[in-house]
């Protein structure tokens, strides 16, 4: 069960979302582990979830190939059907859920740009559309 957010009067709870950094041409910001190199696209982690040892700070390239997308037909929160959702899996980094510019079910391997942030979640469009 998920507890409240402070903006509902609990306790504050982390967002497990990866940032986007459009400065210097965009980058995906988390951690990489300093023993194993797992990179992992959250911050605040204080170790590897791999092997326990301790995490620095990475930037994350934003262009990636398509790992699975599929668009989706229902409400979900304040976002309305259709839309398309992709696991993106990151260049030199980790694989990322992005939602689509464009509605669409993306072939295997189809080359997407991290472009913006919507209301939090990553945005990503196709290298040709970016």
């Amino acid at each position: 069960k998920r507890r409240p957010g402070s903006a509902v009067g609990g306790l504050a709870v982390a967002d497990p979302r990866p940032v986007f950094d459009p400065a210097d041409g965009g980058a995906v910001l988390g951690v990489r582990c300093t023993a194993c190199r797992y990179p992992a696209a959250q911050n605040g982690i204080p170790w590897c979830p791999v092997c326990y040892e301790p995490v620095e700070p990475a930037r994350f390239s934003p262009a990636g190939a398509a790992w699975s997308s599929t668009v989706v037909a229902i409400p979900v929160g304040e976002r309305r059907p259709p839309f398309g959702i992709a696991y993106l899996d990151l260049d030199d980094g980790p694989r990322v859920m992005v939602h689509l510019a464009e509605p669409a079910v993306l072939p295997l391997g189809a080359r997407l740009r991290i472009t913006d942030t919507d209301r939090g979640d990553l945005l990503a469009a196709s290298e040709e559309q970016s």
